[in-house]
């Protein structure tokens, strides 16, 4: 049986429960929480995956975005609550741990630790592409050694030097969303000279088979295409744990939250589609953020986009190998992986967390080029939900932490989710309702992605509850 869950005393990264007190360090400073917050929802899928959503679901692809940002916004403030309460490098996985039960820390901390590592793959290949066509005397896959290698060393110095590079990724990714959102802006409402207007206007919302051209149906297969691109919101909270005011900085990324997505998502894509009509051939065959800089008559425009993905795939890595290593380091702080991981050098880094995750990744590097359309396929597929059942563990472990932590310590409810609890189910039958209708997506490969995902679930379920199982009755666990 699983004990009463408490809550730990505050300290700079508490951890969970067993988790090395005083391990990890306090190296990041409140500029690079600020710009981690910032950056974290700004991932490569914003620029490379709308084009396939705006297809689908034309200027209706609007709805799309506002409903999973929506989305994103409670779960977020309901992850804030707790992590303000508690500022842990376990997160999430820390609290379903302490709310549902060991079995739920333990796997929807592998699973997320999965995610991450085949995240590591998708974007060092993704910039290794980019790289390739600049540098082709360097092929693809030495591209693909050569950033995992130096972003590898980044997080190995310090959680500083991580901090560092992090608030210049991200720094140039607000630069050129602002830059983008700013003169586009000024495109649409006829302010900037030399732009076509008669593609550019408020009118390409509407004109061109109106609002929704493929039908209301269309925004929730939109859902699916631009989801995903939200994953990374949460890195805040993990990081928060090696600030030098955890609950300061949890507080402030929650807060923010709301105008992060609206501006850096739904502005850059009501740009997107009001200077272009959302059927234009433009968007299929460059994509949908270099077709609207050509429209602008901006000289190089493909090179600019390559560039501002480039950054971001780097932000991705950099963020992914660092979030990766520190759910590592929690779960071998919590017994639920090897003692190892949860050990840290003089700088206060976790060496041993960092390399098992860079490793792994490497693997899958080594399957995507081997094996792309098979195993490397099945990784991608197989951790495509994740961010889902992420989410709804959130949103079961909030409905019982809000109760231990009013009961224990109501001072440190600094930040509350709104109308709890039934916001907080409302939320979960949202985020049940879009993995039902996934089920039902065949062309885009939902199906098979919620089946693979399910089935990756329900195997590090069983080990969990095995492993369970055979610790029973040996020594109480500490904490």
């Amino acid at each position: 049986m699983t004990s009463q869950p408490t809550l730990p005393q505050a300290g700079h990264a508490p951890g969970a429960p067993g988790e090395p007190g005083g391990g990890l360090q306090a190296g990041l400073k409140n500029r690079h929480l600020s710009m981690i917050a910032i950056g974290g929802v700004i991932g490569a899928g914003l620029f490379v995956g709308s084009s396939s959503g705006i297809a689908t679901a034309g200027p209706g692809i609007l709805l799309s975005y506002a409903l999973v940002g929506t989305l994103v916004v409670l779960v977020m403030r309901m992850l804030g609550e707790m992590s303000a309460a508690n500022p842990t490098s376990g997160s999430f996985s820390a609290h379903a741990d302490r709310a549902l039960g060991r079995w739920a820390g333990f796997s929807i901390g592998w699973l997320y630790w999965f995610f991450w590592v085949v995240v590591l793959a998708v974007e060092a290949t993704a910039g290794a592409k980019i790289l390739e066509g600049w540098v082709p005397a360097v092929p693809q896959w030495g591209w693909a050694l050569i950033v995992m290698v130096v972003l590898t060393a980044t997080n190995l110095v310090s959680v500083g030097s991580y901090g560092e590079f992090e608030f210049w990724f991200a720094g140039i990714k607000v630069v050129a969303i602002g830059a983008f959102i700013i003169v586009g802006g000024l495109a649409v409402f006829g302010v900037l000279p030399g732009v076509d207007s008669d593609k550019a206007g408020l009118g390409n919302l509407t004109d061109h088979g109106g609002f929704l051209p493929n039908g209301p149906g269309a925004v929730l297969t939109g859902v699916l295409l631009v989801v995903f691109s939200f994953m990374g919101s949460e890195i805040a909270t993990l990081a928060a744990g090696e600030s030098e005011d955890p609950q300061r900085a949890v507080t402030k990324s929650t807060n923010s939250i709301i105008w992060r997505i609206g501006i850096f998502y739904l502005g850059s894509i009501f740009v997107v589609v009001t200077l272009l009509p959302w059927n234009d051939k433009s968007i299929a065959e460059q994509g949908s953020y270099v077709a609207a800089l050509d429209s602008l008559g901006i000289a190089h425009a493909g090179q600019i986009m390559n560039f501002i993905v480039l950054t971001s795939v780097l932000s991705c890595l950099n963020s992914g190998l660092y979030t990766a290593s520190r759910m590592a380091f929690s779960l071998g702080g919590r017994g639920d992986a090897p003692k190892a991981f949860a050990r840290v050098n003089g700088r206060g880094v976790p060496m041993a967390a960092i390399l098992a995750s860079v490793v792994f990744g490497f693997v899958a590097v080594f399957f995507n080029y081997l094996s792309p359309d098979r195993i490397f396929l099945f990784l991608v597929n197989s951790s495509g939900a994740v961010a889902l059942f992420v989410w709804l563990a959130i949103c079961f472990s909030q409905l019982r932490m809000r109760k231990i932590i009013q009961a224990e310590a109501p001072e440190k409810l600094v930040v509350r989710m709104w109308l709890y609890p039934y916001l907080t189910w409302a939320t979960a039958a949202l985020i049940v309702f879009v993995l039902g209708y996934m089920l039902t997506d065949t062309e885009h490969d939902g199906r098979e992605t919620v089946l693979l995902s399910l089935l990756v679930a329900a195997i590090v379920l069983v080990i969990a509850f095995v492993k369970e199982r055979v610790q029973s009755g040996r020594t109480p666990r500490k904490g």
